[in-house]
C-alpha cells in the first residue's frame, strides 16, 4: 500500500544532470587554462568528497519537506572539538592513533547531538525548520569562535594530515569515504523502510501518518543524519586543510543547498535521489573551480552560482506544476 502510493511520487531527475556535467566539464577544458590537468582533477575530487557527503545529508531532511542551515556551524564546531583531541599541544593522549580515534568519535557526536537537538525541535516543538535550524546555526557558530577565540588549532597528528594523499588501488582513502557515504545512505533511502517512509512524509505527513508511520521518528533521524554527514564532511576537511578551525565551512551552504536543489530534490519534499544530489555536488565543485581558475571575485562567483541555482529551482517549480495538473 504504502509503495502504490508513493508510485506517482517518487520521481528522480533527468539524465540531464549527468550530460550538463560532462558537457560543462568539456567546456571548461577547452577555454578554462589549467582546468584540464592532472592537479586540477584531484583538487576537483578533494573538493568534491566532502560536500557531496554534507549534500547528501541535507537529502534526507529536503525530503521531508523540511532545511537544515545549520550543517556549517556542524562543521565548524565538529572540526574545533576534533581538533582539541588529536592535537598534541591540547590532547589528552599520548598516543596518536588513540588521540585520532577520541576525535573522530567525538566528531560524530557533535553532528549526532546537534542533529538530535533540531531534530527534537521540529517534530516534537514543531517548531519550523527553518527558524530551528537558522538559530542553530548562528548559536553554533558562535561557540565555535567563543572556544578557540578566533584561533586555528594545528599540531594534528601526521597519520590524520596524510590521511587525503594517502592511496589504496590508485585512489585516495577519502574517496573510499565518499563512496562507503553514497553505497549505505543508497541503501537506507531505495532498500529500507525508512527510506519509504522518508519519502512518505515529504510527500504528505497527514496522509503518511494515517499509514502507520513514525512521523516523529522520522524527522528525528533526517536530522540525525544529516548531522552525522556534516561532521564526516568536516573530519575530511580539517584533515585536508590540516587545521582545527572555528570557521571552517561557513562559505559552503550555497554550495550544499545548490547541489541538492540542482540534483532535482524537490523543495516541496517527496522527491530526489542519492545520486543525483552526488551529481549536483561534481556540477557546483566544478563551477566553483572554474570561475575561480577564471580569476573571477568571490562576489561574482557568488552571484553566478546563485542564479544558477535560483534557475533551477523555477525550472524544477515549473516541472512539478506541469506534472501535478497533468497527475
Amino acid at each position: 500500500m504504502l509503495k502504490r502510493f508513493l508510485t506517482n511520487k517518487r520521481r528522480s531527475s533527468s539524465d540531464s544532470i549527468l550530460w550538463l556535467c560532462l558537457g560543462y566539464y568539456i567546456l571548461m577544458a577547452l577555454i578554462t587554462p589549467g582546468f584540464f590537468t592532472l592537479n586540477n582533477s584531484w583538487n576537483l575530487l578533494y573538493n568534491f568528497l566532502p560536500l557531496m557527503i554534507i549534500a547528501i545529508g541535507q537529502t534526507f531532511v529536503m525530503l521531508t519537506a523540511g532545511i537544515d542551515l545549520s550543517v556549517t556551524a556542524i562543521v565548524a564546531v565538529a572540526s574545533v572539538v576534533g581538533g582539541y583531541a588529536m592535537s598534541a599541544d591540547s590532547s589528552l593522549f599520548a598516543s596518536p592513533g588513540l588521540s585520532i580515534l577520541i576525535g573522530v568519535v567525538s566528531m560524530l557526536l557533535v553532528g549526532v547531538v546537534i542533529g538530535l537537538f533540531n531534530g527534537l525541535a521540529v517534530a516534537i516543538l514543531k517548531m519550523p525548520a527553518f527558524m530551528v535550524t537558522l538559530t542553530s546555526m548562528l548559536f553554533f557558530s558562535g561557540l565555535a569562535v567563543w572556544l578557540t577565540q578566533s584561533q586555528n588549532i594545528y599540531n594534528l597528528p601526521d597519520a590524520l594530515v596524510t590521511f587525503p594523499y594517502t592511496r589504496f588501488l590508485g585512489l585516495p582513502l577519502p574517496a573510499y569515504v565518499g563512496l562507503l557515504v553514497i553505497i549505505s545512505t543508497y541503501y537506507l533511502l531505495n532498500k529500507t523502510i525508512y527510506g519509504e517512509w522518508i519519502y512518505a512524509v515529504g510527500v504528505n505527513p497527514r496522509t503518511a501518518v494515517v499509514s502507520g508511520i513514525r512521523l516523529n521518528r522520522t524527522l528525528i533521524l533526517v536530522y540525525v543524519l544529516s548531522g552525522i554527514c556534516a561532521a564526516v564532511g568536516a573530519l575530511l576537511y580539517t584533515a585536508r586543510l590540516e587545521t582545527g578551525s572555528p570557521v571552517m565551512g561557513q562559505n559552503i551552504l550555497l554550495d550544499v543547498i545548490g547541489a541538492v536543489v540542482i540534483g532535482g530534490t524537490s523543495l516541496f519534499g517527496g522527491k530526489g535521489k542519492i545520486e543525483w544530489t552526488a551529481a549536483g555536488a561534481l556540477l557546483m565543485t566544478m563551477l566553483d573551480n572554474s570561475l575561480n581558475l577564471l580569476g573571477l571575485s568571490f562576489f561574482l562567483i557568488m552571484i553566478f552560482k546563485g542564479a544558477i541555482i535560483l534557475l533551477t529551482t523555477l525550472l524544477n517549480a515549473a516541472r512539478e506544476q506541469k506534472q501535478n495538473s497533468h497527475a
